[in-house]
């Protein structure tokens, strides 16, 4: 009864059993004038035929009137209604059932957006967001899955792949601990003062190159760097297996973007940025070596005419300094490219570059043994001024690699 009760709420029942009176009233009596209608036979005594009154039809505005079909009776014409019981009261089933299947189909895609979760241990963890802050809020976390157009013809990641997913979580570390103003990385106080970040030095350290469908974790930190610098550390690893791929540690300076000139860092900048430095070494041991100037008479191979285009330019109107990386590559020899493979990378940003600059790529070669090659590097303005100096070491394809090393840090007392 409560079933009962409950479905006719929602799908109330409208008709009622027909009286003879109003079976009268609605089809008339037995000489009821149907048209078209050919008379069943004797031996279909079951089969009953339903038929509507109709207006007399007319013909040229003429009413014409149709003779009774003989023997044709109205309980023929007219089936009664069937009994009412629970069952004839009941919704069409399979249009409920239609219906039910939709809105649970519609609320799981809505939770499913809401509360994503991977299906599969090896899937990106992350996917919408931009990471998180852990280990007391000092490092940031990130994932990146290694995308198809992101590999070269050895099926690695790219170098540039590489620099370019530590550039985005220096960015997003600066997002997710509320000290991103209106600037490409600058807090707040910079903002006011017209003051960006500019990288100085790098130093990039690689065991191995993660492949087409990997899951990376890239974890970033930031520590003092003398009275006006900041140094940001990266650990990059395989998330699925925890293995060291990459190590990789910076310094960073201020420069006005107006002036374009270095800056001293701001005490209003300095008590922003303080709270969230770390107190450790660095990640990468320092290269204490001297870079090499290179000129015409050094270098082994030069690459003229290099020019940025539009797209190369960050929001700070100077080249992204992950692009001067692939124009410092573009001079190094074929052969070292097909049989070996970039391991590390000190990195001397001089001076910065427009994007009417016309540049040329300096390469000098040395044998630093057991199988590996160095190269020294020098981008410059055809006009002689220097750009970046940078030392790349390489080691052949496919090689053992031992003694990897790296780790999070552990904040110093």
């Amino acid at each position: 009864m409560v079933a009962t009760a409950a479905t006719s709420a929602f799908f109330p029942i409208t008709f009622s059993p027909d009286s003879s009176d109003s079976k009268s009233k609605r089809f008339g009596n037995g000489s009821t004038n149907l048209g078209g209608i050919s008379k069943p036979s004797a031996s279909s005594g079951s089969l009953q035929v339903k038929a509507n009154a109709q207006a007399p039809p007319k013909i040229n505005g003429t009413a014409v009137v149709m003779t009774p079909v003989e023997g044709f009776k109205d309980e023929d014409a007219v089936s009664s209604p069937p009994p009412r019981t629970f069952i004839n009261q009941l919704p069409d089933w399979s249009m409920l059932l239609a219906a039910i299947t939709t809105i649970f189909l519609a609320a799981e895609k809505q939770w499913m957006m809401l509360d994503w979760k991977p299906r599969r241990s090896d899937m990106l963890i992350d996917p919408f967001g931009i990471g998180r802050i852990v280990q007391d809020g000092l490092i940031f976390r990130q994932n990146f899955s290694i995308r198809s157009y992101e590999i070269g013809v050895d099926r690695t990641a790219s170098i540039e792949t590489l620099m370019n997913h530590l550039q985005e979580t220096a960015i997003n570390h600066c997002k997710t601990a509320g000290l991103l103003g209106d600037g490409f990385g600058a807090t707040p106080g910079m903002c006011k003062k017209n003051l960006i970040w500019v990288v100085t030095r790098m130093q990039v350290v690689v065991d191995r190159y993660p492949t087409w469908g990997d899951v990376v974790q890239v974890d970033t930190w930031v520590s003092a760097s003398g009275k006006n610098g900041m140094r940001r550390d990266w650990l990059v690893s395989n998330s699925k297996t925890g293995e060291i791929l990459t190590r990789a540690t910076s310094v960073w300076v201020m420069m006005n973007k107006l002036t374009r000139r270095l800056s001293k860092i701001p005490e209003e900048v300095r008590g922003e940025i303080e709270p969230h430095f770390m107190d450790c070494d660095p990640i990468v041991a320092e290269d204490s070596r001297k870079l090499v100037k290179l000129d015409d008479s050094t270098a082994e191979y030069v690459r003229k005419g290099l020019t940025p285009r539009w797209s190369d330019l960050d929001v700070n109107q100077h080249v992204n300094n992950v692009k001067y990386i692939g124009w410092i590559l573009e001079s190094t020899p074929l052969p070292i490219v097909e049989n070996h493979e970039l391991c590390s990378m000190t990195l001397e940003y001089r001076r910065e570059c427009g994007r009417d600059s016309v540049l040329q790529s300096l390469t000098a070669v040395s044998d630093a043994g057991e199988g590996e090659i160095e190269c020294q590097h020098l981008l410059r303005l055809e006009e002689g001024s220097e750009i970046v100096r940078g030392r790349t070491q390489w080691r052949p394809k496919n090689a053992e690699r031992y003694g990897k090393m790296g780790r999070i840090p552990a904040q110093s007392a």
